[in-house]
C-alpha cells in the first residue's frame, strides 16, 4: 500500500498554483488545518476560491489568509463574525474586493457531497422563494417550489484530523470533522495534517471517518492553537 505521508508543507501543497478552488475543513476558527492553511498563504498562491462553513475569526489563520488578498471568491454558508468589528473579509466585501456566494449550510454540505459522489447538480426546495434563488433553474416536485444546485469540488482540500496513519486513514475530533468527511471526497487532491502518526493497524475500522482513498497527503503537526 502507498506511503501517503510528508515530511514538510512544502510537499504537503506540491502543484498548488493561481486560481485553485481550495476547501477548508472545521467549523469557523474550530478543527481547521491551521499549519496548510499558513503553507497555503506562504506559497503565494493568488485568486483562489475558498469554500468553507464560514470566513474565519480575525486571529484565525482562515482569516489572515482572506486578509492576505490571496483570496478572489468565498462560498460559505457563514459570512459575518461573531464581534462588533468587521472581520477581514467583510472589509473586503464590503469594498467589492471579494466576491461572496452565500449558501445555507445544509444546501453546501449537499452540494460537497454531490461533488464527491460524481452528481453533477441536485434540486432543493432550500431558498426557493428567496433572493438565493434568483438565476437559478426552478423546477416543481410534490407540490413545492425547488432549485437546481451544482456540485461542488476542489483543486486541493486541507483537513484537519486528530489521528491518521502511513495510509491515510483519519480519525476526526469534536470539530475536525465538521464537513471534513465529504470535502475529502470532492478534492482533487486531499491533504491532511493531524495531531500525530498511528502505528500500522492502529486505528480501530470504527473509528476510521475517512478511509485513506481519499487522502492523498498527510503530515503530522501537532496543533498548539
Amino acid at each position: 500500500m502507498i506511503d501517503k505521508r510528508v515530511s514538510t508543507t512544502t510537499d504537503a501543497l506540491a502543484g498548488i498554483t493561481d486560481g485553485a478552488t481550495v476547501m477548508l475543513s472545521g467549523f469557523q476558527g474550530s478543527g481547521v488545518a491551521n499549519s496548510l492553511i499558513g503553507a497555503l498563504i506562504e506559497t503565494g498562491a493568488r485568486n483562489l476560491t475558498l469554500i468553507s462553513n464560514g470566513t474565519g475569526h480575525p486571529d484565525s489563520m482562515q482569516g489572515e489568509l482572506i486578509a492576505s488578498r490571496a483570496v478572489d471568491k468565498v462560498i460559505c454558508s457563514s459570512a459575518r463574525g461573531r464581534g462588533a468589528a468587521p472581520t477581514p473579509f467583510e472589509e473586503l466585501w464590503v469594498a467589492g474586493k471579494v466576491e461572496l456566494e452565500l449558501v445555507p449550510q445544509g444546501t453546501l454540505t449537499e452540494r460537497i457531497r454531490a461533488g464527491g459522489a460524481g452528481i453533477p447538480a441536485f434540486y432543493t426546495p432550500v431558498g426557493a422563494n428567496t433572493a438565493l434563488a434568483d438565476g437559478k433553474e426552478r423546477r416543481t416536485m410534490g407540490g413545492r417550489d425547488c432549485i437546481l444546485e451544482t456540485a461542488l469540488t476542489a483543486d486541493f482540500t486541507l483537513l484537519r484530523a486528530d489521528r491518521g496513519d502511513r495510509w491515510g486513514n483519519l480519525v476526526y475530533v469534536g470539530t475536525q470533522a465538521n464537513f471534513g468527511p465529504v470535502m475529502a471526497m470532492a478534492g482533487r487532491i486531499t491533504v491532511a495534517e493531524v495531531n500525530r502518526f498511528a502505528p500500522d493497524g492502529a486505528l480501530a475500522a470504527a473509528t476510521v471517518r475517512t478511509p485513506g482513498i481519499f487522502v492523498d497527503r498527510i503530515i503530522e503537526r501537532p496543533d498548539k492553537r
